[in-house]
């Protein structure tokens, strides 16, 4: 397995047959294990990108959330070594920005501005400008995202439409612990006590998906669980992310929570 850390050295990595790329920012876990097999089992190679852009965070960077993302580098490369990955892109910051801040970037649009775009905002601009070199620079012929970053994917398969960029994006399922929390890096900061708190999350979902309650009850019961602040939780069309008037089958759910200091988000289809 190649470790990529120069651009140019990404640049050259040309190999023979399909490629399927894995975008990460590291800290991986058995969801982006999912991903890499995924893609291993689509394409002749598989790259993973293992980046912490500082563009997709608050100030650019200049933040808390940034700073204590959680980063190990050669625990996340001896684990795509096992999965048999063909080569890991791991610049520095400095690589990718090598003239500072960009002055054009990918813009999301009104699709970044909602959820969790309100929340952060600059956020999915800087998703989709980091996305867009990563396609740029290794020309995969595919790339694998995870549902559980259900903005995101809409975002991203937007973006390579209205560009007519030549990649295909992978939708791959959400990936659950035994307890129904979806697997994230951020489950890394969460106590044990705060993750029993946190899957009120899975669970309250689980039962707006089913029709067992109604997306103000939903609301209600996050909103008022221990340990638990509200961000949003709205049902949108999986599309274009409107929310639509009179939920039905095969709209989404989405939510985020803020649970002891971190932030935690899921879905579900209807």
């Amino acid at each position: 397995m190649q470790l990529l850390r120069a651009v140019a050295e990404a640049h050259a990595f040309r190999p023979v047959g399909s490629v399927g790329l894995v975008p990460t920012m590291g800290a991986l876990h058995s969801g982006h294990g999912e991903l890499v097999r995924l893609a291993a089992a689509e394409n002749d190679h598989v790259v993973v990108s293992i980046f912490v852009n500082p563009l997709q965070f608050t100030d650019l960077g200049d933040c808390e959330d940034y700073r204590r993302y959680p980063r190990d580098l050669d625990r996340d490369v001896a684990f795509l070594e096992i999965l048999g990955v063909d080569a890991v892109v791991a610049p520095s910051v400095e690589e990718m920005y090598p003239g500072g801040v960009p002055e054009v970037w990918v813009r999301s649009g009104t699709m970044g501005e909602r959820l969790e775009g309100a929340s952060r905002p600059g956020h999915f601009d800087g998703v989709t400008t980091v996305v867009a070199k990563l396609f740029a620079l290794l020309a995969p012929d595919r790339a694998y995202f995870g549902e559980k970053d259900a903005q995101q994917l809409a975002i991203i398969e937007r973006m390579v439409a209205d560009l007519t960029l030549p990649v295909t994006v992978r939708p791959v399922p959400i990936i659950r612990g035994a307890d129904g929390l979806a697997e994230s890096s951020r489950n890394q900061h969460l106590t044990a006590r705060a993750r029993e708190q946190a899957l009120v999350l899975p669970r309250t979902l689980a039962t707006l998906a089913a029709g067992e309650v109604t997306v103000d009850e939903a609301r209600a019961r996050l909103a008022g669980a221990e340990g638990v602040e509200l961000d949003h939780l709205e049902v949108v069309d999986p599309g274009t992310l409107l929310p639509v008037d009179h939920p039905g089958p095969g709209d989404l759910a989405v939510a985020a929570i803020h649970v002891g200091g971190t932030r935690l988000i899921d879905n579900r289809r209807l």
